[in-house]
């Protein structure tokens, strides 16, 4: 017989050992956002994440996912770099000023968070199958059909804001998620009450207005969504709104008041793993597949293929070569006239279209 309690106690503590900041505990039955699931879905907001389609209302049932599932333990991992400056978020929102500059998510500036999380609560397992015996689990971190913000939400470690991401008044948003599915029962911890308020911060300031109602994105109009799971062109009517974007987007996150609190990992993994930070478009469109590889080895920026990489950059070159003059222009033009006749058509694709992008700004833009 587990005593539950104490070993949510034991479980905080081991939990905070390995760079987690929270743990929390839901319940099974997630029938209540199975609508709520189903209507985004339906209105196709999902764009060619097909995976979604075919998982369905597994997402919403723990206990079809891995039959014998009881609990949910939940898990918050905070991951700014140790060295992140207090006014962080001020100095992100000023990299968007420069559109000569590439912008890449602070999350995916550090290792994986994958396999970081996944790995951390693999240990976490064991360190709870020390104490109470074999158990039937399993972990998660992005990575499988799990309804990840709503069973954060129900177990406490905060509220669904506005841009759709889980706030927490002590944290902010900059934290991944992770479950642990038991066959065992833990009594579900609390949720938190809603404290947006009346703020919009982030539904005004999102470049490509990819809210389209509270706690409702459409992802297909999502810079992240664009950049990273987009296997295709970039809709040519948002490129100019992606601006010097690269790789994701964290401008709704940049805004948000809550952010104020966000914490810091303890952990080295969040570090920032090649100099990402700060760097030019042009040197960042020089890099052939070998010299991608190299610095993107052991980070999320992996997920996306050389190929994508010098789509993304080459819409940022487009944009900056909107506003460029003199020597700063010649260069823009000189990387993308280079990549004029890459092997890739989708790379040509967005080669073009950047190259045409010279003299098209007007003060109304």
């Amino acid at each position: 017989m587990v005593d539950g309690r104490l070993l949510l106690a034991q479980v905080r503590a081991w939990a905070r050992e390995l760079g987690f900041s929270q743990i929390g505990v839901a319940g099974v039955d997630l029938s209540s956002a199975e609508p709520r699931l189903l209507a985004w879905l339906a209105a196709g907001y999902h764009g060619n994440l097909h995976y979604m389609e075919r998982h369905g209302l597994r997402r919403a049932r723990p206990a079809e996912l891995i039959p014998g599932t009881v609990s949910v333990i939940t898990a918050r991992m905070p991951y700014l770099a140790r060295d992140t400056p207090d006014d962080w978020r001020e100095l992100e929102r000023a990299r968007l000023s420069r559109p000569g500059e590439g912008v890449v998510s602070l999350y995916a500036r550090g290792r994986d968070y994958h396999k970081v999380v996944r790995a951390r609560l693999q240990k976490l397992c064991d360190r709870i199958q020390e104490a109470i015996g074999p158990f039937g689990h399993r972990v998660f971190s992005d990575s499988a059909p799990v309804l990840e913000k709503e069973l954060a939400g129900r177990s406490g470690q905060g509220w669904r804001g506005k841009h759709s991401l889980v706030l927490s008044r002590d944290a902010g948003s900059m934290f991944f998620l992770g479950e642990i599915y038991v066959d065992f029962a833990l009594a579900p911890t609390e949720p938190v009450t809603d404290h947006c308020g009346t703020c919009t911060a982030c539904i005004d300031v999102c470049p490509t207005q990819a809210i389209v109602a509270t706690g409702v994105v459409d992802a297909r109009r999502c810079i992240s969504y664009l950049t990273i799971e987009n296997h295709e062109a970039m809709p040519e009517e948002l490129r100019p709104q992606v601006g010097n974007h690269v790789y994701g987007c964290d401008d709704c996150q940049t805004i948000c008041p809550w952010n104020k609190y966000a914490q810091k990992s303890s952990l080295l993994d969040f570090d920032e793993r090649t100099p990402l930070a700060g760097q030019q478009l042009v040197d960042l469109f020089a890099w052939d597949e070998a010299t991608f590889l190299k610095y993107t080895e052991g980070g999320p920026i992996r997920r996306i293929n050389h190929e994508r990489w010098l789509r993304n950059v080459a819409v940022a070159l487009g944009n900056a070569l909107r506003v460029a003059h003199g020597e700063e222009a010649d260069a823009i033009r000189a990387a993308l006239r280079a990549r004029l006749d890459h092997p890739s058509a989708l790379v040509r694709e967005h080669v073009a279209w950047a190259l045409a992008q010279e003299g098209s700004w007007t003060p109304s833009d």
